[in-house]
């Protein structure tokens, strides 16, 4: 067990801080209201118009911080405070799941390789968690490794999800600061620009921490694979 705190405790550490410093920069940008005065729905509707996407329905959701892009149904999910919200930070939200929708109008290879493996992630992480227990205790108690190698592969096929997550997420808000830098009639000024920047970057770096965690769990289900085998 000591790799695995030798590990974990930097990568918790990180996501405390990540988690908090993002949220707190929705917050404060969320009080920062647009000169324009354009709410999050108004946002999102005109950058897929401008991109050429007339497919794509913006909807709202009731959960906070649940917005997000649905390939299958072509729909914006736009939080209540994001798709009514005038803000830097609905603007920046909205313009960043539209980003998604972006992705998926113009191929984007990243975007299209993740939705092709979200039914078999999806099952898989449902299953994950008791695999890797039970692969555990068998490994302890008979030296038998073929379930703790199931699940171990498992993870790994979560790890590497977690992984193409980043370019998909990270290119979305590229798109977005694109699109809202050349619509100066949503950000009117420079400084609404570097809020937005601000706001994406924190909430990209959530994903960056979910993934050295995936990585971090797989390293050690790996130890504990392989250095059981060379007992």
């Amino acid at each position: 067990m000591g790799i695995y705190f030798i590990l974990i405790i930097p990568v918790l550490i990180l996501s405390v801080f990540v988690q908090w410093r993002f949220r707190n920069k929705f917050s404060e940008y969320a009080e920062m209201q647009l000169n324009s005065g354009f709410s999050g729905k108004e946002v999102a509707e005109k950058m897929l118009r401008d991109s050429g996407i007339f497919d794509v329905k913006v909807m709202s959701t009731d959960v906070q911080l649940s917005d997000h892009y649905n390939p299958e149904e072509k729909t914006v999910n736009l939080s209540t405070d994001v798709y009514y919200g005038r803000s830097v930070a609905a603007a920046a939200v909205a313009a960043h799941e539209c980003g998604h929708a972006v992705q998926q109008a113009r191929s984007y290879h990243w975007l299209n390789l993740r939705s092709s493996m979200v039914p078999v992630v999806s099952i898989t992480s449902n299953l994950l968690q008791w695999v890797l227990i039970v692969g555990v205790m068998l490994i302890a108690f008979t030296f038998n490794p073929i379930v703790l190698a199931i699940g171990v592969a498992g993870l790994t096929l979560i790890t590497f999800f977690s992984i193409i997550t980043l370019p998909v997420e990270f290119d979305a808000s590229r798109r977005a600061l694109i699109w809202l830098k050349n619509n100066r009639e949503v950000l009117y000024t420079s400084e609404e620009h570097r809020q937005a920047k601000d706001a994406l970057w924190w909430a990209a770096l959530t994903y960056v921490v979910a993934a050295l965690g995936a990585m971090t769990n797989l390293i050690y289900y790996l130890s504990v694979l392989f250095g059981r085998n060379r007992n």
